[in-house]
């Protein structure tokens, strides 16, 4: 594929670094390599090669969003980036057309992603950043990196300039407090659910095997190890802290939550009401797909055709309050019905925590940014409706997030259906310009009110409603 990245003279800045190579700063390089003119940009990853939640790719397993959520075609479908392209190239375009799937396999939409990032210009894989500052004297950051060899070790060491950054380190695994101390002893596993794939056989060994967790990743962890396990002899636990296994909110009024227009909205809300909002949401994000759920019951109701119950248990509304092992082979798990605040203990061989995942801490690679930094009332970095940091004014260039500002931008941020659109956004505004013109509207549902003034008095605030907003 022929790219539209401008020869350069590798003392000069780039236009703009990216930090991290996951489908967010993929999507960007994507979308920038096409922008009229070219963009000077290079994108850093530590890992050899692109990897998305491998251990989480379980056979059967799709997408939660529609094929169109690629990498760019919400922002410009006529991009050699996009999905169909990738079928095309591949001759699957009628077997694709006839499977009639909306929402692909993970697995494919792994091998769309590496497909991108095999051929994309300006991608360094095994290269870590390790710091960005900013150099006042010449109005650019600087970015130190280390470049890695196979093995993963410091190979040689490097600088480079840029106008701007743009940071896409993604999330990584929470482990709950009290279950922390258990992942770091191997003799019993205890796994998050991002390395499920890398143990699987282990915990299908087990003899008794405890899910924590009610989110998709646990659900389809559970129906993984439920189908393996012999009738009447399951041994298996499923355990979570909402008052239910619940379904995720998928009505198409509902999906409008994950629009610009909704966005925006949440974006211009006071502070307080953005941190009290994004919990109560959560049936959003991170319940489960309906379809997992049939499976789900479909598997244990046929467990039940010749007589009994399967011996598996479900139970919502606990919580692990502490845990620890018995002897070498057990782990011991100290557990709190909520609602009926009664306690009991529960010992089994082996645990899975789809305990979800947190915003990776920025402090490593920022440190040399923090004096500049603004931070909100929690001192969480404040971020702009164009996904920048808010920094010192004499910083003049602009230091881009993505999949970092659920706190300012509400639950839509680690959607892979706005991932084109976020990406776009900061290209306009990084470029001045609008290389990729963005809808006026996305929603049928206006999510707040025009403000009414008293008669006489003139309007001194822009409108609740954010399309109207700029």
């Amino acid at each position: 594929m022929t790219g539209s990245t401008p020869q350069r003279d590798p003392d000069q800045p780039h236009d703009l670094v990216g930090i991290g190579i996951g489908p967010f700063n993929l999507s960007l390089a994507a979308l920038a390599h096409g922008v009229p003119g070219g963009l000077a940009t290079a994108f850093y990853e530590q890992r050899p090669t692109f990897q998305w939640h491998p251990g989480q790719l379980i056979e059967g397993t799709t997408l939660q969003v529609p094929f169109m959520a690629d990498l760019v075609t919400l922002a410009d479908p006529t991009s050699p980036w996009t999905f169909l392209n990738y079928l095309r190239g591949r001759d699957r375009l009628y077997p694709f057309y006839f499977a009639e799937r909306f929402h692909t396999h993970r697995t494919e939409y792994d091998a769309y992603c590496r497909w991108v990032s095999a051929h994309l210009p300006g991608l360094h894989f095994a290269h870590q950043v390790d710091a960005v500052r900013w150099n006042p004297e010449r109005d650019l950051f600087e970015v130190d990196y280390t470049q890695l060899d196979a093995a993963g070790e410091a190979e040689a060491l490097g600088r480079t300039h840029a106008r701007n950054i743009a940071l896409g380190v993604g999330t990584e695994p929470h482990i709950p407090e009290p279950l922390l101390p258990l992942t770091e002893q191997p003799s019993v596993p205890v796994i998050h659910s991002a390395d499920y794939l890398h143990h699987r056989e282990r915990l299908i060994a087990a003899e008794h095997v405890t899910v924590i967790g009610s989110g998709q990743s646990g659900a389809e962890i559970f129906l993984d190890l439920l189908r393996t396990r012999p009738t009447g002899a399951e041994k298996i636990h499923w355990l979570t802290r909402t008052e239910a296994f619940a379904p995720m909110e998928y009505s198409k009024l509902g999906l409008e939550h994950f629009t610009p227009d909704y966005t925006r909205y949440f974006h211009a809300l006071p502070e307080q009401v953005r941190r009290d909002l994004v919990p109560r949401q959560w049936q959003l994000h991170k319940a489960i797909d309906a379809d997992t759920i049939a499976a789900i019951h479909d598997e244990l109701y046929r467990r039940t055709l010749h007589g009994g119950w399967p011996d598996a248990v479900l139970t919502p509304g606990v919580l692990v309050r502490t845990a620890g092992r018995l002897a070498t082979t057990k782990v011991e798990l100290h557990l709190e019905h909520i609602q009926q605040g009664t306690r009991s203990r529960l010992t089994t061989d082996a645990v899975v925590l789809a305990t979800g995942y947190r915003e990776r801490p920025l402090g490593r690679i920022l440190a040399g940014l923090d004096p500049y930094m603004r931070r909100d009332s929690r001192d969480r970095p404040r971020v702009d409706a164009h996904h920048r940091l808010v920094l010192d004014p004499s910083v003049t260039g602009s230091l881009y997030v993505q999949n970092a500002e659920t706190h300012t931008h509400g639950v839509g941020t680690p959607d892979l259906g706005l991932a084109a659109w976020r990406s776009a956004t900061i290209l306009n505004h990084l470029t001045g310009k609008e290389p990729y013109p963005l809808p006026r509207r996305t929603a049928f549902t206006t999510f707040g009110l025009e403000r009414q003034e008293a008669p006489g008095i003139p309007r001194q605030t822009p409108p609740l409603t954010s399309r109207h907003s700029r």
